[in-house]
């Protein structure tokens, strides 16, 4: 599995801690059982180990949030970052002037000739690194501008041998809400859509493993990442925020916006092994009592739609299957979710979740009309961000009316971006452009035109040689 940044990391080695806690007095061996293993860190790949007090301190930090343990656990940026103390005023000054009389300039050539410029102005120096020369020009959108110009398949083999040689073990989790199960089950009967079609309608699940409630059924047309993210989204409204779920590989459940959207509320994903739905098991026994209990039950109904559908099934999961007794935990689903142990956290509004299940991607700022290409339509961005080479910006593919700019450094949402309204531009009317810092810096006097201060220096270097030209002149003759 790969992570975004550091926080998803950090929160992917303690989350198991979080989802059951270990009992009294053997947290330390389950911490140091962590401390053996090796991870992948998300940046350079490579293999890395966490100390004991590094996950202790991990793992007292994300208990103590409800809201958002993952972020708590991210690297804190620096309180100067951005600010590039190196860059003294008189510096910033003769920069920005240089930069107005030669906008067709690189960032290595204004550095290069700032250097050249500080040996005969002292107030200049030290000139800063390269590096920050360019991120000062970067940070401001002082970029370059160029000079105007005109069936038995190898999974199910693989699956079957690991089946013959692995056994298989039953398993629980001790707390209410320290794992989920979900799954999606294709319906024995078809529905009659208003457009007069049968379709095979699709039933989503959420199932508590401690208590084997069902926090959410609901059937849909398509198994698709929108309804995914719809029925997640209800079961959490309704039961609270999980520590732990559990779901197969379909590209539904593995979708972007499932996923980012699970690790941002601090949930920690976990699939099945491929070709192997014996691993949620207890999704299968629910689907069993759908087939047995419910449809069964509807057999009469020759002309079953899906609203008529749904309504059966929430009123049957509700006054039967959650409040009937179970067998193996000996209680009924619902008396034993109010009954045990909880790791439930507080869920957030419906704006939060929807904002949540969005895909994370960056997008090139088109500079001549200032928007981003979002799956094939462009974005008008905010002008006070034209200085941003490089957006992120989180979006579900399915509702495109939502798209957020975001900051890279913390996800803090910036702004909603809104599709481009070409008909409304063509009225000619135009906003003032905003600061894109909001620190005032007053350009000096732009330099008298003519060469540039680092050639200068290298013609009086040269000829300070004493050697002849390089070169034998040339008489071109008189072209009258």
């Amino acid at each position: 599995m790969e992570w975004q940044d550091e926080g998803q990391l950090r929160f992917s080695v303690i989350g198991q801690l979080l989802a059951a806690p270990p009992a009294k007095g053997a947290l330390r061996e389950a911490l140091r059982q962590l401390a053996a293993r090796e991870w992948r860190h998300p940046g350079t790949g490579a293999p890395v180990r966490f100390s004991v007090s590094t996950l202790e301190r991990w793992y007292y930090r994300a208990r103590n949030e409800q809201r958002d343990p993952v972020a708590v656990l991210r690297r804190k940026r620096r309180q100067d970052a951005g600010e590039q103390a190196s860059m003294t005023m008189p510096l910033r000054q003769t920069l920005l002037a240089q930069y107005d009389a030669h906008k067709g300039w690189s960032a290595q050539l204004h550095h290069d000739n700032l250097v050249a410029l500080a040996e005969t102005r002292a107030e200049l120096q030290p000139v800063p690194s390269y590096a920050t020369i360019r991120r000062f020009l970067a940070a401001r959108g002082l970029t370059r501008q160029p000079p105007m110009t005109t069936r038995q398949t190898d999974g199910t083999l693989a699956a079957a041998a690991r089946l013959e040689a692995r056994e298989v073990r039953s398993y629980e989790a001790e707390y209410v809400n320290g794992l989920w199960h979900w799954d999606c089950h294709y319906g024995s009967r078809k529905v009659l859509t208003p457009r007069g079609a049968w379709r095979t309608p699709v039933l989503f699940g959420v199932l508590d493993d401690h208590s084997r409630l069902v926090c959410h059924l609901q059937w849909y047309l398509a198994e698709s990442a929108e309804n995914i993210a719809h029925g997640l989204s209800q079961a959490m409204h309704k039961r609270g925020l999980p520590r732990a779920a559990m779901s197969d590989n379909g590209a539904a459940m593995t979708a972007t916006e499932i996923s980012e959207g699970l690790a941002r509320l601090g949930i920690l994903h976990q699939t099945t092994l491929p070709y192997s739905p014996y691993q949620n098991g207890k999704q299968e026994t629910l689907w069993g009592s759908v087939e047995g209990r419910l449809m069964a039950m509807l057999e009469g109904i020759d002309d079953l739609t899906l609203a008529r559908l749904n309504e059966a099934t929430q009123a049957w999961v509700e006054q039967d299957y959650n409040r009937k007794r179970h067998s193996e935990i000996d209680s009924t689903p619902l008396a034993r979710f109010l009954a045990s142990p909880t790791v439930t956290r507080p869920c957030s509004d419906a704006a939060a979740l929807r904002l949540a299940f969005t895909r994370t991607e960056r997008r090139t700022l088109r500079k001549s009309d200032g928007t981003a290409v979002i799956e094939g339509r462009r974005f008008e961005v905010p002008n006070q961000y034209r200085h941003l080479a490089v957006l992120e910006v989180r979006f579900a593919a399915w509702d495109l009316t939502q798209v957020h700019l975001v900051d890279p450094h913390t996800g803090t949402v910036l702004c909603r971006l809104f599709p481009q309204d070409k008909a409304a531009n063509a009225a000619g009317r135009r906003r003032g452009l905003l600061a894109v810092t909001a620190e005032p810096v007053t350009p000096s006097p732009p330099p008298a035109r003519g060469i540039g201060p680092l050639l200068a220096r290298m013609i009086d270097q040269q000829a300070a040689t004493g050697l002849p030209p390089a070169y034998l002149p040339k008489d071109e003759g008189d072209d009258t």
